[in-house]
């Protein structure tokens, strides 16, 4: 992977050449970056060479091989949001990037596995955050490198060409598996909840996780197509009585907690790959990094942004995701 994490001035003359870049950082340097081939978004958290970090001084920047070409660079809405995988075409992928928080945060989360020609196409990308200590204070953004502009509201995507005798493939790592006990399901599909209904019975979920001391640094997991999903917490509110999430429930989907996890840093870094050639692009949940307790920490080979979620055709959560591309 030709990747990595950058002063300003180095950022600069890396994206001043011609072949096609993603991007990471504060919003500030990237503000000073030059019009080029590249998109990008704001995050100032990383999994760098030297081990995880935080900085608002350096810019990772991810350089795709030669023989990658630009179809399109855009800006999607909540409503054209629903093309994107009908505008990725055969033997090509999109990288995306959503700035967080936001409503088209909330609409892919929620509606992307409805699009037409949902993971027909590969796309793949993350979710733009801020430093925690500025959440509330700063929305998180994506930029247009080739325009410079920056958008809190809407998501950045960039559609590559492969040439014929290459083949994209992407991969996630999860160290979480469904436990062995409730079922759990949910009435509505949100981010957000107050009841739900264990193993057939109604009952109140901040109530349900608090009376069994569940440990919610372990997600809620379920079967999407064959793959595990996990659905990450992000707070109980015990005055409403609410469970709020960093992606969604879905109704009809049946959930169960994860099994516990005896060392959360052990099982992250034995999880991640060590027989894949050639990795293009990796991302890492924030969630891996605080509870992972990552920073100078290496992933093994694996750097890039650390993000507040994973786009593997849908949003994650709590997930390494990872792009390769190989000959044919």
């Amino acid at each position: 992977m030709s990747s990595k994490l950058v002063k300003l001035d180095e950022a600069i003359q890396i994206l001043k050449g011609s072949n096609l870049y993603l991007v990471a950082g504060d919003e500030a340097l990237l503000r000073q970056l030059p019009a080029g081939n590249w998109v990008g978004g704001t995050i100032p958290y990383f999994m760098s060479a030297q081990g995880g970090l935080i900085s608002k001084d350096q810019i990772f920047v991810t350089e795709l091989p030669s023989y990658c070409k630009m179809s399109q660079v855009a800006f999607y809405d909540e409503k054209s949001l629903e093309k994107l995988y009908v505008n990725t075409p055969a033997n090509r992928f999109s990288f995306i990037v959503i700035p967080a928080t936001s409503g088209i945060h909330s609409t892919f989360a929620m509606k992307a596995s409805s699009y037409e020609n949902f993971a027909v196409r590969p796309v793949i990308g993350w979710i733009s955050g801020v430093h925690l200590s500025d959440l509330g204070k700063v929305a998180p953004k994506v930029i247009n490198g080739q325009t410079k502009e920056l958008s809190e509201n809407k998501a950045i995507v960039m559609s590559v060409d492969l040439p014929a005798d290459r083949v994209c493939d992407m991969g996630i790592v999860n160290i979480f598996q469904q436990g062995h006990g409730d079922r759990i399901e949910f009435a509505e599909t949100g981010f957000s909840v107050k009841d739900v209904i264990v193993n057939g019975q109604k009952t109140n979920f901040a109530d349900y996780l608090t009376s069994k001391k569940i440990d919610v640094k372990n997600p809620l997991v379920a079967n999407y197509g064959g793959a595990m999903i996990n659905v990450s917490f992000q707070s109980i509110d015990e005055k409403t009585k609410t469970v709020n999430f960093y992606a969604p429930v879905f109704k009809g989907t049946t959930y169960k907690l994860a099994n516990p996890i005896p060392n959360y840093v052990d099982s992250f870094t034995q999880n991640i790959p060590k027989d894949v050639d050639q990795i293009e692009f990796s991302c890492n949940c924030i969630l891996n990094f605080l509870y992972s307790e990552l920073e100078g920490k290496k992933t093994g080979s694996i750097t890039g942004p650390i993000t507040f979620g994973e786009v593997a055709y849908q949003l994650l959560n709590q997930t390494l995701v990872y792009l390769t591309i190989q000959k044919v």
